[in-house]
């Protein structure tokens, strides 16, 4: 059987049923936060690019906020026949873009996001299994559905999995 590889692009959600590869490149002071369900093994990647969609006037792309991002992947998901209990959340990014002693926390954009969909899943009852975030450096990952890992490359550290 032939495993489906999805791109997820900034600001972007996919939702896939297993087998299946989700991907997002570029994740600087992005998260890219992964739901994935360990009993129907179905997935979802959200590339995150800000904290919270209250605070902002304009709309934007279904991933593009952390609020937005995982109440979205968890509808899909929870349409397609998961169970909420059964659902378990993966992250990583969050670097720290900026550098400097003038940098505030309201700078770090990557401190900022991580919080946040750490609150969102609190609120969700939805628990984080795993997170490889902060640093400067960005990544790219890739959640294999089929194993439940997720894969984090850099060109400023060796790949890991989580």
């Amino acid at each position: 059987m032939e495993i489906e590889k999805i791109c997820v692009n900034i600001a972007e959600l996919a939702v896939a049923k297993n087998p299946a590869i989700l991907e997002t490149r570029s994740l600087g002071s992005c998260v890219g936060i992964v739901l994935y369900d360990i009993i129907t093994k179905t997935s979802g990647l959200a590339h995150v690019m800000l904290p919270d969609s209250k605070k902002i006037s304009f709309g934007g792309k279904p991933g593009k906020y952390a609020d937005i991002a995982i109440d979205n992947m968890l509808a899909k998901m929870l349409e397609m026949g998961c169970i909420k209990t059964n659902i378990i959340a993966k992250m990583a990014g969050g670097a720290c873009m900026f550098t400097g002693p003038s940098i505030s926390d309201f700078m770090n954009i990557g401190l900022r996001n991580v919080t946040a969909i750490k609150e969102v899943l609190k609120a969700s009852k939805i628990s984080l299994y795993s997170e490889e975030c902060g640093g400067t450096h960005g990544r790219t990952i890739e959640f294999h559905s089929d194993t439940g890992k997720l894969v984090i490359k850099s060109s400023m550290a060796p790949t890991k999995e989580i």
